[in-house]
């Protein structure tokens, strides 16, 4: 636990010492390479992306192209460990470097993809136990790309532009958005997850809705409707009596 606080403190501390160009490659490469090849618990893409707002707060970098290659990281990382996942996955799960990933989380995120589909590649993007690992279960599922290449992008552009901008209003106080970036995902995720059942929920109450109303005027328009029989004139005489009043 302490080398892993020293290393994310190693990497803040000299984060923060660049600017310009520097700063921007490494805001780039650390998100692109947390989810690229099931690394993600080693490499803290998270932390560079609100660095990156932090910097821009300082002026050492424009905020548009810290967001910028935040997103491009995010987006282009997930990629790599999707066709990672789909080429190797396998392997690399049963091989040492697998021993990164804890097994409850590999578990989850398998769960995630099961119930979720596509839709947990943009959900897991604000779950840091998720992150790294989903880009390459999709890969193994056999889903598909482009399906993939969709909510990918809906999901790193979301989360890289959340985090930069919580980095840049933070400004000096970015480490209280450093120490709570987590919970501030899963909150993120818990938001989203209730949008989108609260919208599911009311397409069914809708529909049920109309449903009904279909029903009740069709009921409505069958009993106001007279009823006709072949037997009758358009006087209500039977036409038997009918005919035998113009026999005789």
């Amino acid at each position: 636990m302490t080398a892993n606080l020293n290393y994310v403190s190693f990497i803040t501390n000299t984060l923060l010492s660049l600017h310009g160009w520097a700063a921007l490659a490494i805001i780039f490469l650390l998100p692109a390479l947390e989810s690229s090849v099931f690394l993600g618990f080693v490499i803290p893409g998270e932390t560079a992306v609100i660095l990156g707002g932090v910097l821009a707060y300082e002026h050492r970098i424009p905020l548009w192209a810290a967001i910028t290659v935040a997103i491009l990281g995010a987006i282009i990382g997930d990629s790599i460990g999707y066709f990672v996942g789909r080429e190797f996955g396998r392997k690399i799960l049963d091989s040492k470097s697998a021993r990164f990933i804890k097994p409850d989380h590999l578990r989850l995120a398998e769960e995630f993809i099961a119930k979720r589909g596509a839709f947990a590649v943009f959900l897991g993007r604000f779950a840091a136990a998720l992150r790294a690992i989903i880009p390459g279960l999709a890969g193994m599922s056999g889903m598909r790309y482009l399906v993939f290449a969709i909510f990918n992008v809906l999901g790193g552009t979301a989360w890289a532009i959340t985090f930069t901008l919580a980095g840049y209003l933070a400004g000096a106080s970015f480490r209280t958005v450093q120490s709570t970036a987590g919970t501030i995902g899963y909150a993120i995720m818990g938001v989203i997850v209730l949008a989108v059942l609260g919208v599911i929920l009311f397409k069914r109450f809708r529909d049920r809705r109309k449903a009904a109303n279909v029903s009740s005027d069709a009921t409505k328009t069958n009993a106001a409707s007279p009823s006709t029989g072949d037997d009758s004139s358009s006087f209500g005489m039977p036409l038997s009596e009918t005919l035998k009043i113009e026999t005789d």
